[in-house]
């Protein structure tokens, strides 16, 4: 197709690359099919008004202002490649003007939740634990080995938050016949019993559970709303789990419970990232420590190219994104999570 007639798209996916994202097939098909312009994502007001005019897609999620947003009447979409929706645009300016917000975060729902309950049966088994004693030789053999273990099969089970990474959890943790409450106010409690949980006040997920994980997106409702009492209404030697974003969490609060004995946890996500070397979390028995990294494999990345291309078909088409997961205007404004420095 001759460099004039084919739809122009803003490339702002940073920390992504589209050497990422993108398959070798994949991204030559995305040059094959349209004009990419390379851009920083903070100066997409850079580019040049004949650049911005005739931008039908961005693929990222840069910030942009109301009078960026006035000179591009051809924008159709910005199609997120981060796993949060980020509070960077005048949103009630793109839904007026019917101009798609989407995520591809869905992509990265099945290797956290499959991480999580490693987590989980790690903290049940102490298998990390029992691997680094016996390099040192401390091993403790058969059941010696096994005084604080338990099973997460017919355990109590609550997730805190069920969206693309909840109901993802939800199956992986299928085969082990656990009771499953889901605490999440954005739904309704039919639509969890649909999925098989049972639906459940927050102070009942937190106190009748035996593996509480969360999975909640941080909300300009949530932040840091697990805390000191939360914790303390755990189960003594239960197992809290974050993978979504530590936002959600009281960080010293969880340090402290842990320390206490009262519970061990695993997470995914810390208030700093990297943290401190000297960081008391760093040294912390009872506390399982990922650097976040529970999503960042080579096949999520590469599926979110693919998620792209097929919703930018769809659009180019005259039809709704389908792959990728639409912005709702009643909620995307209330997002506070950040954006990730590294992919």
């Amino acid at each position: 197709m001759p460099e004039t007639n084919r739809p122009l798209v803003i490339s702002a996916p940073a920390p992504r690359t589209l050497e990422l994202i993108f398959t070798p097939a994949a991204l030559m098909r995305l040059h094959e099919r349209y004009r990419v312009v390379e851009a920083d994502a903070d100066d997409i007001a850079g580019l040049g008004a004949d650049i911005l005019a005739g931008a039908r897609y961005i693929i990222g999620q840069p910030p942009l202002s109301e009078e960026t947003l006035g000179g591009m009447p051809a924008l159709r979409a910005v199609l997120n490649v981060e796993s949060n929706l980020v509070n960077n645009m005048p949103y009630e300016v793109l839904f007026q003007r019917g101009i798609h917000v989407v995520t591809t975060g869905q992509v990265f729902a099945e290797p956290v939740a499959e991480m999580g309950l490693a987590m989980a049966l790690n903290l049940a088994r102490g298998i990390v634990d029992a691997d680094l004693a016996f390099r040192e030789g401390r091993e403790l053999w058969g059941g010696e080995g096994n005084r604080s273990a338990r099973l997460l099969s017919g355990s109590e089970i609550g997730i805190i938050g069920f969206g693309d990474l909840g109901k993802a959890l939800n199956r992986v943790l299928s085969g082990f016949r656990a009771k499953i409450r889901v605490h999440d106010p954005w739904l309704p409690a039919s639509m969890l019993r649909e999925a098989g949980v049972e639906p459940a006040p927050l102070a009942t997920v937190l106190a009748e559970s035996d593996f509480v994980f969360v999975v909640a997106a941080v909300t300009s409702e949530n932040e840091g709303f697990l805390g000191a009492e939360a914790f303390a209404a755990m189960r003594r030697g239960a197992a809290f789990i974050l993978l979504s974003r530590a936002g959600v969490v009281d960080f010293d609060a969880l340090v402290a419970a842990v320390e206490s004995g009262h519970i061990l946890a695993a997470s995914d996500v810390f208030p700093e990232e990297p943290l401190p070397l000297d960081h008391p979390l760093r040294r912390l028995p009872g506390f399982l420590r990922s650097a976040h990294r529970a999503g960042a494999l080579d096949v999520a990345f590469k599926r979110m190219g693919e998620m792209v291309l097929e919703d930018m078909d769809l659009m180019d088409r005259g039809l709704p994104p389908m792959r990728c997961k639409r912005a709702e205007r009643e909620t995307v404004a209330r997002m506070r999570s950040r954006p990730v420095s590294v992919n």
